[in-house]
């Protein structure tokens, strides 16, 4: 397939993203970094934010990261001057982190419930507030990524649904106070996407697998590139009169398919 992209898209761009060493937000790093981006990462693990710098480092790119839980913010807003200080004002900002688990209400402590809440939630909220006096205004963009569970309620998914709805509304909250101030806030909402963990919590066997993407109008699952490339399109000037947005990037999965799958398999 054509790259729908220059291989210098985004060459003199700096990229913040939060929790972009593993799964989906990892291919957003990648991608940017293909495309030209200078990158900057973190994520809990020390050693998960050095193996991604130096992948990131390998395709050329300047690249550097830090380790941090964003539910401290004094640790999100350290890393932040960090990057501002290394390579400049932040053009794109990316806020990932998340948490999961499976459990019934009944199941999780509120201990628990409240964990994915501060990931989710309030996590998207620290890097969000700690980022905008280092983004390149007017013009910089926010990506919040975020998940079908905000808009479909699941079972054994309280706590995400309930921290996910937030992430969109304070998406859209975002996007009508720093609009006038020239920066784009949006979010994207990944459906399955093949060769994540969550896909393999979620969808551990052969027969699980086949019923999620029965669930897809696409009846497939993505791939994290797929993700990358609508952050791409965000990052760039064609995505330059969209903000506000809640993109849906699932194959048509949160529309639900209306009874067909059990049709046409």
């Amino acid at each position: 397939m054509t790259d729908p992209f220059r291989s210098d898209a985004l060459a003199g761009t700096t990229a913040f993203m939060a929790g972009a060493t593993s799964g989906i937000n990892l291919g957003v790093a990648e991608r940017f970094a293909e495309l030209g981006a200078k990158v900057y990462v973190i994520s809990r693990s020390q050693d998960k934010v050095d193996a991604t710098v130096s992948a990131l480092q390998s395709k050329g790119t300047d690249a550097a990261g830090m380790a941090v839980d964003v539910r401290a913010y004094d640790a999100v807003e350290a890393s932040l001057k960090d990057c501002r200080e290394r390579f400049g004002k932040i053009d794109f900002l990316l806020s990932g982190a998340a948490g999961n688990f499976v459990a019934p209400a009944l199941g999780m402590s509120p201990n628990a419930f409240k964990t994915v809440v501060d990931i989710d939630l309030m996590g998207t909220y620290h890097v969000c507030r700690a980022a905008f006096e280092h983004l390149n205004a007017p013009g910089a963009s926010v990506v919040n990524i975020t998940a079908p569970q905000a808009v479909k309620p699941y079972i054994m998914q309280s706590h995400v649904c309930a921290a996910k709805a937030g992430v969109n509304m304070l998406t859209q909250c975002l996007a009508l106070e720093w609009g006038p101030l020239g920066v784009r806030v949006n979010a994207i909402s990944p459906g399955p996407i093949k060769d994540t963990e969550g896909m393999r919590r979620l969808a551990p066997t052969p027969e699980a697998e086949q019923h999620a993407k029965n669930a897809v109008a696409l009846r497939d699952f993505g791939e994290a590139r797929d993700i990358a490339d609508a952050c791409v399109f965000l990052a760039t000037s064609a995505g330059k009169y969209i903000t506000g947005e809640i993109m849906y990037v699932d194959g048509g999965m949160v529309m639900g398919d209306g009874g067909m799958g059990q049709v046409q398999g």
